[in-house]
């Protein structure tokens, strides 16, 4: 355990950081980080994407949420200068950049900002099926309600979403995993560092 404390402490004596470049060119199997992958015995990441609010848990300290101390620590083994994060309930996708190493507190942050300051078009939005639409309307209007569920009538409820309303309930990080395969399904290609956004409720 001490040694994949170690691997993955903050700092600068790790190699290079990996353009997108240099990325493509070595085409580097990429290690996460196992507390991205939910894969930390004794941090499992609590991240709200609504609130932007990060934790961990650990089943040994049930009574209470752990400080996300580790948030300076690399994302990816090498440390990389860009990562695409998409996932199967939305249509988008998230590009977090950092010339010194995406970490992840850039995940988090990136992916909060993506999901609260941008918003769904017009477009996008008539891709849902009505009664999507509707749950839609119904999660921004309690979201704006400060997460109270009441009864809306048809001219309460919000005309323009943010892409956390698309999620729905599905707004808690579960981890990030590797799927090539998806990734050439929806974009045509795949990269060392797209990884595939897993939610839960």
């Amino acid at each position: 355990m001490a040694d994949t404390i170690g691997k993955w402490s903050p700092g600068s004596s790790y190699g290079p950081v990996l353009s997108q470049t240099e990325l493509y060119l070595l085409n580097p199997e990429l290690e996460i980080n196992p507390i991205l992958t939910n894969s930390n015995p004794g941090f499992q990441l609590l991240f709200n994407l609504n609130t932007g609010q990060t934790s961990g848990f650990n089943a040994d300290a049930r009574d209470r949420d752990l400080p996300f101390a580790q948030k300076d620590e690399p994302a990816t083994m090498p440390r990389v200068s860009e990562v695409i994060i998409i996932t199967e309930y939305t249509p988008w996708c998230t590009i977090i950049k950092n010339p010194a190493g995406v970490t992840m507190n850039d995940i988090c942050q990136g992916i909060w900002k993506d999901y609260t300051e941008n918003m769904v078009n017009d477009k996008e939005f008539e891709t849902l099926s009505p009664r999507v639409q509707d749950q839609v309307r119904r999660h921004a209007a309690a979201s704006a309600n400060n997460g109270m569920y009441a009864y809306f009538s048809p001219a309460q409820l919000p005309t323009r979403f943010r892409r956390v309303d698309w999620l729905r309930d599905k707004v808690f990080f579960e981890k990030i995993v590797k799927r090539d395969s998806y990734a050439k399904a929806r974009l045509g290609f795949s990269a060392p560092n797209i990884f595939i956004m897993m939610l839960n409720s």
